[in-house]
């Protein structure tokens, strides 16, 4: 009786950390061809305090400082923010981290109006991409 008890438990266990699991992921992301073949028109060793005060000022309030999307802000948030510190992360072609980053979705807002010039949002990329976990 007693092992029965323990596997009922052991499978509520289960079900619940993997139901919380799949919430912290978003589902797939449809992004627009033009944008998978994308390339970074800028150099990305130059300029990365314009981007680090950009992803300041922009994203550290949700994505957190070392980009592993423990903000302030969080919290607010539904779904999973992404962690920039991740090989998956930097796997991304920058067409893709551009489209996730600068157009957005659902709770990612769109960055067009807030950095108008295509170049700053270039620069925030850079920096994100020196966040890189060793």
């Amino acid at each position: 009786m007693k092992t029965v008890r323990l596997l009922a438990i052991i499978g509520l266990v289960s079900f619940l950390f993997h139901s919380f699991a799949y919430d912290d992921y978003q589902e797939e992301w449809d992004i627009p061809e033009e944008y998978l073949s994308m390339t970074n028109p800028t150099d990305p060793t130059v300029d990365l305090d314009i981007g680090k005060s950009l992803y300041n000022k922009h994203c550290k309030s949700c994505h957190g400082k070392e980009g592993y999307g423990d903000g302030p802000k969080a919290d607010e948030v539904e779904g999973f923010l992404g962690d920039f510190s991740t090989a998956e992360f930097h796997a991304q072609s920058d067409g893709v981290i551009f489209y996730k980053s600068y157009i957005g979705r659902d709770d990612m807002p769109n960055y067009e109006k807030k950095i108008p010039d295509e170049e700053d949002m270039w620069l925030v990329i850079n920096y994100m991409k020196t966040l890189l976990e060793e």
